[in-house]
């Protein structure tokens, strides 16, 4: 039953429950979709909490936050529904990328539609251009990540690609080799916001030490300032945000457990 509820609730058309070496696991699968995740640890829930932990990545392209490169947009040439961007890799070996592959640029997941002169491209729709930050301007710096492979390490947080609003820069401040970083916030997204919890800023995982009314604050360390774009932020600058999945699932379930329980009362 209660993997039937968790398959419905996060949209899939079949789920099971089953318990190996004491650990309670969700198996879901969507066959219309091709897709399958598996979540574990999902019985956690005294006084109303759940906890979930994602075992296999859900359909579709996932990343880690883990910038593997910073690129150059050569190129933006307007199409009928958006733009063309050819983009220069910068470090990142594009030996094994082929036309159809996913790689997030500046946290948003394009699709590689052409290689040439060690050049990628990508098509940027129209509707994607308003929601985000930071892809429409040729000569503009932009972090690169390669889509996740179920053998790679996990070595910052699941990330989808699928920017959820854009946030405004309102303090870069030096402390010393670190520099301390603060977001504002769309209203829409402070929900899912907690300290120490995860968020992707320019396609970049990072922690949050702090929360104050709909301000973030985040420690930025050495490696990450000289391996991302992120140095080059400033007080106004706008950033591309996506929060923690596993907060909305959990949301989902949430909601789905009230829906349950008021139709149960009737």
């Amino acid at each position: 039953m209660l993997g039937e509820f968790l398959g419905t609730s996060l949209g899939f058309s079949k789920a099971s429950l089953y318990y190996p070496r004491t650990l309670a696991y969700i198996a879901m699968q969507d066959h219309a979709a091709n897709c399958r995740m598996v979540l574990h640890r999902v019985l956690q829930r005294e006084k109303g909490t759940i906890s979930i932990c994602i075992f296999e990545s859900r359909k579709g392209p996932m990343f880690t936050g883990i910038v593997e490169a910073v690129g150059e947009i050569k190129t933006a040439s307007p199409q009928e529904n958006g733009l063309s961007l050819r983009i220069a890799p910068g470090k990142l070996s594009l030996a094994e990328t082929k036309v159809g592959d996913s790689i997030a640029v500046n946290g948003v997941c394009l699709t590689v539609t052409a290689l040439a002169d060690n050049l990628l491209s990508v098509d940027v729709s129209r509707e994607t251009l308003q929601c985000t930050q930071g892809l429409d301007k040729p000569g503009g710096k932009v972090n690169l990540e390669k889509s996740l492979r179920l053998s790679d390490r996990l070595g910052g947080h699941l990330v989808s690609g699928h920017v959820d609003g854009v946030g405004e820069v309102t303090k870069f401040q030096s402390l010393g080799e670190s520099c301390l970083l603060a977001i504002r916030l769309p209203d829409s997204l402070l929900k899912y916001i907690a300290k120490k919890g995860s968020i992707t800023v320019n396609g970049v995982s990072l922690t949050i030490n702090r929360v104050e009314r709909n301000e973030l604050e985040i420690n930025l360390i050495p490696h990450t300032l000289a391996e991302t774009t992120l140095k080059e932020l400033k007080a106004g600058a706008r950033v591309n945000v996506e929060v923690d999945m596993l907060a909305r699932y959990v949301e989902r379930l949430l909601a789905m457990d009230d829906k349950h329980r008021s139709e149960s009362s009737i």
